[in-house]
């Protein structure tokens, strides 16, 4: 059976009283603690969202969240900001000289913080004009636009990319 092509208007989305999200697709079937996530969560947050069950495999895939129905897609885009930490970074305080790992103090989107970068290969363009770093412990900072941090902030950053 093919579904209309506004088929995800029809997607409902919930919380159970556990707090797991649970996904009702067009078809009827219904699927508790669902995790959505981003296919391209930089270039395209908006689009190619997955849906995927507790072992990891996808039950529902959405092209665009602009097809949901406004209350899913709200509760869809709080879910996904609720899990994705991604401090985005301001300014470069400092890096430490000498041999890798360098400490590295930074202003971002939410404080100040201060890391340990193991090597110059954790440190990835995005784009143009952006970057991905991160931290020893797995920890992601993005530099949305390398132009818009100040002058010495870009110097420290060109060392490493």
């Amino acid at each position: 059976m093919s579904m209309p092509a506004d088929a995800d208007a029809l997607i409902e989305l919930a919380y159970d009283p556990f707090g797991h999200l649970v996904l009702t697709t067009p078809e009827g079937d219904s699927h508790t603690g669902v995790v959505p996530m981003r296919g391209f969560p930089f270039s395209a947050p908006t689009t190619c969202i997955s849906f995927c069950d507790e072992q990891g495999r996808e039950v529902y895939f959405l092209a665009d969240i602009a097809r949901l129905s406004r209350p899913a897609r709200e509760l869809l885009e709080a879910d996904l900001a609720g899990r994705e930490f991604i401090p985005v970074i301001r300014q470069i305080h400092s890096v430490s000289a000498g041999a890798e790992p360098t400490d590295w103090r930074v202003v971002t989107d939410r404080g100040e913080a201060r890391f340990v970068l193991n090597n110059e290969d954790s440190i990835r363009r995005m784009g143009e004009h952006g970057a991905l770093i991160t931290d020893s412990h797995g920890v992601r900072f993005r530099i949305e636009d390398m132009r818009s941090l100040d002058a010495a902030s870009r110097r420290t950053l060109r060392r490493y990319l």
